[in-house]
């Protein structure tokens, strides 16, 4: 059920405090407070989207210095061969490159 914001209304006309309240989409807004009966009217705000996966901060996440300190190995592969490269690691066990695997029909 989403959650919605709801503000009092004063007797002098002025906003008071704010609540949320979960209510099902189809329902109509509440014009009174559930518990004192004031009157209410429903607010609309921002929503709160998370801005920890931005593009940016997977850029410096994904960095290759970020992944051989972290202890990760990156290959890309060369579109003129289908081979993969290494482009970032520091394992020693891991090769410089390699082919892709095939499916098998």
């Amino acid at each position: 059920m989403p959650t919605y914001l709801y503000q009092e209304i004063l007797p002098d006309g002025s906003p008071g405090e704010s609540f949320e309240i979960h209510q099902g989409m189809s329902d109509p807004p509440l014009k009174k407070h559930p518990v004192d009966g004031r009157p209410i009217e429903k607010i609309f705000a921002r929503p709160n989207l998370t801005t920890q996966y931005t593009e940016s901060s997977n850029k410096k996440l994904l960095n290759d210095k970020n992944v051989t300190e972290k202890g990760f190995t990156r290959y890309e592969k060369d579109k003129l061969t289908g081979k993969y490269h290494k482009t970032a690691g520091s394992d020693k066990n891991a090769p410089d490159f390699f082919n892709a695997p095939r499916a098998e029909d």
